[in-house]
């Protein structure tokens, strides 16, 4: 099995970069369905999502705008339990059909946080979409999570924009942290 190492941990190929494009494929196919007519607003959660957008948007054919937001909760590998929010939201947002685009959610503390912005705005819609969702670390209620690309169980990974005190973002493939 392929292993990787970022700083004082050892990672193990857990998602490919083939079977990542195909699942954001068919994300990209359903959003080009459910937004038919309307012109979405992809607000990209930095830095993790910068990737995922990236690739998400080339699927998507309809007309849309994209722009981005930067909070913090995370230290090391665990959630600090607080949300700083670091870049605000873009312009104006009110009417607008809103896709928030993360690269994980976990606990839902940091997407709790953003929708609950987000919604003070006024838009006409709000969805997220998230290339990982851990169900089993969820501690809040994600109804608006309306795209999701895999569950995982609750292990740390690595790669594809998701990183390990700042390192390991340019991975093509995702990684999860060995037993070791």
């Amino acid at each position: 099995m392929h292993k990787i190492q970022v700083e004082d941990k050892e990672f193990e190929i857990f998602l490919e970069n083939e079977t990542i494009n195909k699942r954001i494929r068919l994300m990209g196919i359903q959003m080009n369905v459910d937004y038919e007519k309307k012109c979405p607003l992809f607000i990209g959660v930095l830095n993790g999502s910068f990737l995922f957008l990236a690739d998400l948007i080339k699927e998507v054919d309809i007309p849309c705008e994209v722009a981005f937001m930067r909070v913090a909760s995370y230290e090391g590998t665990s959630s600090s339990g607080q949300v700083k929010e670091l870049i605000g939201l873009p312009e104006n947002i009110e009417g607008r059909d809103i896709i928030v685009v993360e690269d994980i959610v976990d606990t839902g503390l940091t997407l709790t946080y953003i929708l609950k912005t987000i919604k003070e705005k006024n838009p006409a819609s709000v969805k997220v979409a998230s290339l990982l969702l851990k169900p089993s670390a969820l501690k809040y209620e994600m109804e608006d999570l309306a795209y999701i690309g895999f569950e995982i169980p609750n292990e740390f990974v690595v790669g594809y924009g998701l990183d390990y005190n700042g390192l390991g973002r340019n991975l093509i493939d995702i990684y999860r942290a060995t037993g070791a």
